[in-house]
């Protein structure tokens, strides 16, 4: 290794010029031309470059504790820092002033070093003086006095809130836990529907990974396999300064294509106080923006420190949390960051404009976490603030949606319909609940206009499904449009396979056989003890034990339709094994029927002249089994897409449930069948476990 080089060795060497030629070629050493003929300038110029030079170094000499390679170092850092000599010379050293207190000591050559951090206020004053560069800062204002009233002001901005009852989940835990339960009559209404409102408009798998809520849980299970990468969808924020875009539509045929809505205003976010301090207000949201979120949660704490009335910081402090919660999937973050949006809406001088995005956010981050009844209270607040705005209205009926409360979302709807008569997002909310009172004929133009509207948060695949399957039961041909067009959109695999909770890129065709799943054990112990099962199934058929149930799905065109659930979304119902102790016990071993969380293994008993309307299964992440128990030889069938096959007993049937299908019972004695769903054999461990019920 070569010996250490320092500026001491090298005073103490005698470097001969070298020479150099003049322009008049003739040579003369290279000190005399660099001091216009003069030796001494040299000497000079080189002493005190090595007495400045020793000052600023040795204080990185003491932090390494050690002789230092002066060369490299100062090589390494005039690149890094773009170091000038010169200005080391005349004693320009402000520029290497990491920490701000006005000198270089051994603190600054920590920080240049990368040995330490450097404090928020510096951080804070080069965003502040990088942002001046490309805007200027806002001329200072005279103090404003107490009396203070912002530009654009309404009594509305002062509207006192009253705290919400709905509790504060700190343990990081799952939160719907604290939240009320719903009954079965609320979430078979909206919630237990294919296509229904148990998660928000969007793509449905992504929004169920979404859901995962920052949920502590999570980190206890298995990692993914390598093929398989579950995505997280990011919430997106209101940006705080920036003009809105124009919605783009989605192209389709010339007469559904909408024209463009007009440019929506920039959204005034400060108060007239807030203007004299906007560099300040920028330079921390300029960190937040840059994904710097523990330095802007800092900064914006300091300014709100500051400056305690303003609500703009506290709103940056919000984005800021929320921004955090996120990348460290923290629940207490999330609800700090809830709970700081509600100070920002709360303070005396917030712009009408603030307010509205702070609840708007607040309540997002609720529904976020499933907080429905206090995203629901949030929104109520900003309806009564707002009482014009009919977009504000619109969430406020989809939070009684997901809450199971049809009947106020329909309230809600009427009022924005007697408003704006053509609002597209109401027109099919208002016809998706009209459908769900089984008002069929009478939903139809509303989900039918509300599509053809092309209106933000209509080009949903939920629509398209309820318009569709409203159309067939009326007899109408052109439901197949419709699924072609949700099918164009991206909402559906096909005109057949209408579910949409899916995952890509399995296998999908109709029919399957035993070979085709995998689940050939399964099969054959179910087709072995056909007879066993049929009859613990008979013995509990009484009418007067209750325990077969009607079907409450509404798919029944007419006739009866009794059903009793052993297993729901992978869970056992205990009371029910007990009436049938050996059919369960030749199940338990096969988790990929019992474990099956967006299936169900049931019993399934048909009456003659029963008709079950054309419609498919929510989810392509299963497949059904049918075993035939009791057949009548005649009258029933089963159709899946366009092939209609019959049961048999003591055979198995095995088909995909999200492929459209239909059941005739026109026998003249009862069907009885049992119903095994099993995991999509395609799915990974990983995803079995960590895709949501249904």
């Amino acid at each position: 290794m070569a010996p250490r080089k320092n500026f001491r060795n090298q005073a103490k060497k005698e470097v001969k010029p070298a020479a150099v030629v003049n322009k008049n070629g003739v040579k003369v050493e290279a000190s005399v031309a660099a001091s216009g003929g003069g030796f001494s300038g040299t000497k000079i110029f080189t002493w005190f470059m090595v007495l400045a030079l020793l000052g600023v170094w040795s204080s990185v000499a003491v932090v390494w504790f050690d002789l230092v390679d002066y060369d490299n170092v100062i090589a390494e850092r005039a690149k890094e820092f773009r170091f000038n000599f010169s200005e080391v010379l005349q004693g320009k050293l402000s520029a290497y002033d990491a920490d701000g207190d006005g000198d270089f000591d051994v603190e600054d050559a920590k920080v240049l070093l990368g040995l330490k951090e450097r404090p928020v206020s510096v951080l804070l004053r080069e965003a502040k003086e990088d942002y001046a560069v490309k805007e200027p800062a806002a001329v200072p204002l005279p103090p404003i006095s107490d009396d203070f009233i912002p530009d654009d002001s309404r009594d509305e901005a002062t509207h006192p809130y009253e705290d919400e009852n709905n509790a504060i989940d700190t343990k990081g835990e799952l939160v719907e836990k604290a939240q009320p339960q719903q009954t079965v009559e609320e979430s078979k209404q909206y919630n237990n529907q294919p296509g229904s409102y148990n998660n928000q408009p969007g793509s449905p798998e992504t929004k169920e990974t979404v859901q995962l809520r920052y949920n502590a849980e999570a980190e206890s299970v298995p990692e993914p396999e390598a093929d398989v990468e579950p995505e997280v969808e990011s919430v997106p924020e209101p940006e705080a300064d920036v003009e809105p875009e124009v919605e783009s539509v989605p192209e389709l045929e010339a007469e559904f294509v909408p024209e463009l809505k007009a440019k929506k205003k920039k959204p005034k976010l400060l108060n007239k106080f807030e203007k004299t301090i906007k560099t300040e207000i920028d330079a921390a949201e300029k960190l937040r923006k840059k994904g710097k979120v523990e330095e802007a949660v800092r900064a914006f704490e300091t300014l709100v420190l500051q400056y305690p009335q303003s609500p703009r910081c506290r709103y940056g402090k919000a984005l800021a949390e929320d921004g955090l919660a996120e990348k460290m999937l923290s629940n207490d973050m999330l609800q700090k960051a809830i709970g700081t949006y509600k100070e920002a809406s709360e303070l005396p001088n917030a712009t009408p404009d603030l307010i509205k995005a702070t609840l708007k956010k607040r309540a997002e981050r609720q529904q976020f976490l499933g907080r429905m009844r206090g995203a629901l209270a949030t929104l109520e607040k900003l309806v009564q603030i707002f009482p014009e705005d009919m977009a504000l209205k619109n969430d406020l009926g989809v939070a009684h949606l997901l809450i199971g409360d049809n009947n106020s979302a329909k309230r809600v709807y009427e009022e924005v319909l007697a408003t704006a008569p053509s609002d597209g997002f109401a027109k099919v909310h208002y016809g998706f609940i009209l459908k769900s009172e089984n008002k069929i004929a009478e939903s139809i133009p509303f989900l039918r206009d509300g599509l053809e509207s092309g209106d933000p948060g209509t080009d949903d695949g939920r629509f398209y499904f309820h318009l569709g399957d409203a159309l067939q039961r009326m007899g109408d041909d052109s439901a197949y449009k419709w699924y072609e067009r949700g099918h164009q959109r991206g909402h559906f695999a096909s005109v057949w396979q209408r579910s949409l909770y899916n995952v890509d890129g399995l296998k999908a065709q109709p029919w399957w056989t035993p070979k085709d799943t995998g689940y050939m054990d399964l099969v054959k112990t179910l087709e072995r003890n056909w007879r066993i099962i049929r009859d613990e199934a008979q013995s509990v058929m009484d009418k007067t034990t209750g325990l077969f149930v009607p079907e409450e799905e509404n798919l029944r065109e007419k006739g009866e339709w009794g059903q009793f659930t052993l297993w729901q979304q992978g869970k056992k119902a205990g009371e029910s094994c007990r009436s049938v102790p050996k059919t369960c016990g030749l199940l338990e071993r096969y988790p990929e029927a019992t474990g099956c969380k967006r299936g169900q293994i049931k019993f399934s008993v048909m009456q003659p002249g029963t008709h079950v309307w054309p419609h498919t299964g929510p989810t392509n992440c299963r497949l059904r089994m049918h075993l035939g128990l009791v057949i009548p030889k005649t009258g029933c069938k089963i159709r899946c897409t366009n092939d209609t096959r019959a049961w048999e007993e003591g055979k198995v049937l095995i088909f995909d449930d999200s492929f459209e299908h239909e059941v005739w019972q026109d026998a003249d004695s009862y069907r009885l069948i049992f119903i095994v769903d099993v995991w999509h054999p395609e799915l990974t461990q990983y995803q079995r476990q960590t895709l949501s019920p249904i």
